[in-house]
């Protein structure tokens, strides 16, 4: 049986956070290089959910394999939610995260804690060798910083701040992070049905979507 799953991303730090999460199924997840694919979906859909599913569906139709995606992304409430599903697209897609986290501090100038109010969101679709979809969605709030802290992560961790602990996403250890995130969320509330599925159980097929 595979043990090995695709997850449609480039990203290599992204690969190594979701393996740390999914370690305990006793499966690897690889990125989309590692599995010879060389696909770029474009991200038009109007939520999360549809993006992720996009992504899972059109690698799935390529490989014939149970392929997991996910559509994450940063949204603040003083600027509508922005940049939600743009996120990784805010100020143009070769734009370094380091600009993109100054602009939005930038845009923040002057706003009390109070309505720096924000979260992270991350949709996750899994996408099963039948063709059926199974999606989770969850999110992690917090509040955005004044000034970049921290290292240990990427993307807008360094300035996405969860006043619970006193910290950046990007500067808590890396097991906390998992625990906390949203990314780690829905990575474990998508668990039951990979589980179901290499133990070969109906529910592991059902569609969700």
């Amino acid at each position: 049986m595979e043990t090995t799953v695709i997850f449609a991303t480039k990203n290599t730090s992204k690969i190594k956070e979701i393996n740390e999460i999914m370690a305990d199924l006793g499966i690897k997840v690889q990125s989309l290089a590692e599995a010879g694919v060389d696909i770029d979906v474009i991200e038009d859909g109007a939520t999360f959910e549809e993006n992720a599913i996009k992504k899972a569906r059109e690698i799935n139709a390529v490989t014939g394999r149970l392929v997991l995606a996910d559509d994450s992304g940063l949204e603040v409430d003083y600027l509508s939610k922005e940049p939600g599903i743009y996120s990784a697209r805010y100020a143009g897609e070769d734009t370094i995260y380091h600009i993109k986290n100054q602009m939005i501090i930038d845009r923040l100038e002057g706003v009390p804690d109070e309505k720096r109010t924000a979260r992270f969101v991350c949709a996750i679709a899994a996408v099963f060798p039948d063709g059926s979809v199974v999606t989770k969605t969850e999110t992690i709030e917090g509040m955005i910083g004044y000034a970049e802290a921290g290292a240990n992560g990427f993307g807008y961790d360094p300035i996405f701040y969860v006043p619970k602990y006193r910290c950046t996403t990007a500067q808590m250890p890396s097991e906390l992070k998992n625990r906390l995130s949203h990314r780690g969320k829905a990575l474990r509330a998508i668990k039951g049905p990979l589980e179901a599925y290499y133990h070969g159980a109906n529910d592991g097929n059902e569609n969700n979507e």
